[in-house]
């Protein structure tokens, strides 16, 4: 028997996904990231080694600390994995 649900969305779309990784100074990433309409123009940022995700657009970067919280990373690491994320985004 089905129960019911009062869904607030249930949509499917069509999304781009990349898969990346690579070795930095401090650590290893090993990341999915999805584009979808979903998010308004963030992406889907997916570390697939610690489990932990964030939707992220350009004005995540200007919240000091935002992607060392999100992705519990030490000081350097975020940096590393901020860096990367800057330059896919293209900013």
């Amino acid at each position: 028997m089905m129960q019911e649900r009062d869904f607030l969305y249930d949509d499917v779309e069509q999304t781009k996904t990349r898969f990346v990784c690579w070795i930095g100074e401090t650590s290893r990433f090993d990341l999915a990231i999805t584009h979808s309409e979903h998010f308004f123009g963030k992406i889907l940022v997916l570390n697939l080694l610690s489990n932990r995700f964030a939707i992220i657009g350009p004005d995540d970067f200007e919240e000091p600390g935002y992607i060392a919280h999100a992705f519990d990373l030490e000081d350097e690491a975020a940096e590393e994995l901020e860096g990367y994320l800057r330059d896919y985004i293209g900013l």
